[in-house]
């Protein structure tokens, strides 16, 4: 396994994380199979656990917390907030209000006192810069928290996050945690240039790309996997931007092969490669998913393999653009754009 520095804080992470986001009814997975997947992680030299309130309604947190009861000290433990946690109208967001009870809750759920990074899941509109860095530099000087994130931010409000807590003498934003893989590069040419300039840890969550990736979906083979049946329409091949990334992978594959290489290798050694990148986020519903993505922790791609994979998907290209979720909201409310 390799480790390498999260952002400026100092902090050793492995180059592969878990991401528990499957843990409970998302990925149907027990206790048991938590834990084991927990163990055998962090046997392989994995350190770094990231889950989120909303993940099964909270179910995922309980089961970090009780996978990870006793060995606290040696994980460096990230969750989320600011996604809905029900229907009240206040239960999620950047404000103040809410990100105090729903990190009370995480804690809870997760049966510690802190946790090392806190990120927002997103991006809220409504609530200012200065309302939720504000009360996360309160909750990190009360000891809580020990360093606060970003998750899916755009350029543009992770500068104007850097721009507000400098203006404001606030606690910054030392991550962010971006949607990457070989068939959504988009991230390259805006977010990488700027959490390099800011000097940003990168947590890139979905590193093989839903699925897509993994090397069991190819021409010719029923789609069949986890993901599939819970956002089908993201594996419809008669979509266009489907084709594209079924015609990629084809593609990809025979990079692999020719590498001598797994898919999965090749997919999260090209994340890994990015020297912005601090680590991929892998999410295993099983043990033999996780040994399978374990494989990848040595593996560096040569500068030919490389090449090989930007003739096939062009460097800062997104094959599913529609499936970003940095968006501006006016682009996606007309409210927003006509008032």
């Amino acid at each position: 396994m390799q480790y390498r520095n999260l952002g400026r804080t100092g902090v050793q992470v492995s180059t592969l994380a878990l991401g528990a986001m499957n843990f409970g009814k998302i990925g149907r997975t027990t206790q048991e199979e938590a834990t084991s997947l927990v163990d055998a992680a962090l046997d392989a030299g994995v350190n770094l656990i990231d889950t989120a309130d909303m993940y099964s309604g909270g179910e995922s947190e309980e089961m970090v917390g009780k996978a990870i009861a006793g060995r606290r000290d040696d994980i460096v433990l990230a969750t989320k907030a600011s996604m809905p946690m029900g229907e009240e109208r206040n239960h999620r967001g950047g404000s103040r209000r809410w990100l105090v009870t729903a990190l009370d809750d995480s804690l809870r759920r997760l049966g510690v006192d802190h946790v090392d990074l806190y990120q927002i899941h997103r991006w809220d509109p409504r609530t200012s810069d200065e309302e939720t860095l504000s009360a996360l530099t309160d909750l990190q000087r009360a000891g809580k928290i020990r360093y606060f994130g970003s998750s899916t931010y755009p350029a543009y409000r992770i500068v104007q996050a850097q721009w507000a807590a400098r203006e404001h003498h606030l606690g910054r934003y030392v991550t962010e945690q971006p949607s990457y893989s070989i068939l959504q590069r988009g991230i390259e040419a805006h977010v990488l240039p700027v959490t390099e300039e800011y000097g940003l840890g990168v947590l890139a969550w979905s590193p093989l790309a839903s699925g897509w990736l993994s090397g069991a979906i190819r021409e010719g083979r029923e789609i069949t996997s986890n993901r599939s049946s819970l956002l089908p329409e993201r594996f419809d091949i008669t979509v266009p931007a489907n084709r594209a990334r079924l015609d990629a992978v084809e593609q990809l594959a025979e990079v692999a092969d020719e590498a001598g290489l797994t898919m999965i290798q090749l997919a999260l050694g090209f994340v890994t490669a990015h020297p912005g990148v601090t680590g991929a986020l892998i999410g295993p519903r099983t043990l033999d998913h996780l040994h399978a993505q374990l494989a990848a922790a040595d593996t560096v791609l040569s500068d030919d393999v490389l090449d090989a994979i930007d003739a096939i998907v062009a460097p800062g290209t997104d094959l599913a653009a529609h499936e970003k979720h940095d968006t501006p909201p006016a682009l996606l409310e007309p409210s927003l754009r006509r008032r």
